[in-house]
């Protein structure tokens, strides 16, 4: 590494096919502000403000009617949806950012209200999760899911490469796929939540085996090196759990190594959470790509992580929710707007593009938004 390495996390990186501003990445974060599946201007207004992260993940977007789970998500299966993100992908270009349009299926993380026509959720396997569901009248316990027939299967994945098809037409600069935090392809790969007998389950390679059809699948509608995939190997978060995680994320990492994927966004751990033992670094080691990291960071371990070389970019979540401008205060080393959690999951514009820019308060001191 160069020795001055520290100062690289803000400036320009490739990724993939891609050249980025910086190697901070902004994170997924679920709002719950797309009633009926559908961004508009105020996700316009909201992602435009951070347009100065090397790169902009979108809230988690679902790839189907089936892969809902939650309230007000946005999607990318639907002319219109495919419409309304392009307005918002439009913003961000007009800002010089990146965007790349993270694809979803909860699978099992679901309830018939959510479902067409009422139907059970999918799932690798009939394991109902522990814990509640998030509604708008507040929580209720989870339903034991239905077991997806082997049959099936080929149309999810098929789903996948349309959303991803749909991606490209609303002029995202590439796709994720969300395999991590206990979502449907999470469930495939862990056998806490897979007890199939199939080609789909059983072994590690057996259970891998979804994840690696999707990637396939995906990267036959989008170029390789435009596609990254989010993985969460000691994620407990929606009842997760494995018997040897350290031996299936190896595998994972191997199996996408070689495809010339953009690159691999690990989260290492969950808010809250103390650190799980697992050798992150041996994933690095087995993936060609680049290693985003993410999981509690802040500038100083965004630093270290240069320094020393552990990840390749570093991704923010809650930082970013308050601080519009988040590049630009860590470079400064400047005080981050503390976020509201009141305000985290649905409303309107309070909370979410009302946080002001450092130059903003310096302007004009910030009292309240």
């Amino acid at each position: 590494m160069p020795a001055d390495s520290a100062t690289d996390l803000f400036l320009p990186v490739r990724l993939g096919s891609l050249w980025l501003p910086n190697r901070v990445v902004m994170a997924p974060l679920t709002r719950n502000r797309a009633p009926d599946g559908l961004v508009g201007e105020l996700h316009a207004r909201y992602y435009r403000q951070r347009a100065g992260a090397g790169m902009i993940l979108t809230e988690a977007t679902v790839i189907a009617p089936e892969g809902v789970g939650y309230p007000n998500v946005p999607g990318l299966h639907s002319d219109a949806q495919v419409a309304a993100w392009r307005g918002v992908v439009e913003a961000v270009h007009e800002q010089g950012g990146r965007m790349f349009a993270q694809l979803w299926h909860v699978g099992r993380i679901s309830l018939p209200r959510y479902q067409p026509e009422g139907g059970l959720p999918v799932a690798p396997s009939a394991i109902r999760p522990a814990g509640e569901a998030f509604t708008p009248e507040g929580g209720a316990p989870y339903e034991t899911p239905r077991a997806l027939e082997l049959d099936e299967i080929p149309a999810v994945v098929n789903q996948y490469a349309a959303a991803a098809a749909n991606a490209l037409a609303a002029g995202f600069d590439g796709v994720e796929i969300h395999g991590a935090n206990g979502y449907l392809i999470d469930q495939f790969l862990r056998d806490g939540s897979n007890r199939r007998t199939d080609r789909y389950g059983g072994s590690i390679e057996n259970r891998c085996r979804f994840l690696e059809e999707i990637v396939e699948a995906v990267t036959g509608v989008v170029e390789a090196g435009r596609v990254g995939v989010r993985l969460s190997p000691t994620g407990a978060f929606n009842d997760m759990h494995d018997s040897d995680p350290q031996a299936l994320f190896d595998h994972v990492a191997t199996r996408l190594s070689g495809r010339g994927l953009a690159y691999v966004h690990v989260v290492e751990q969950f808010p809250g959470d103390e650190p799980a033992p697992f050798d992150f670094a041996s994933l690095r080691r087995r993936f060609e790509g680049a290693y985003i990291a993410n999981g509690g960071y802040d500038r100083a371990r965004a630093l270290q992580a240069r320094v020393e070389d552990t990840a390749d970019l570093i991704c923010f979540g809650r930082p970013y929710i308050a601080n519009p401008d988040l590049v630009h205060r860590l470079a400064l080393d400047a005080p981050l707007n503390p976020p509201d959690a009141d305000t985290f999951y649905g409303g309107d514009a309070e909370g979410y593009t009302d946080y002001p820019t450092l130059d903003q308060q310096r302007a004009a001191p910030y009292a309240s938004r």
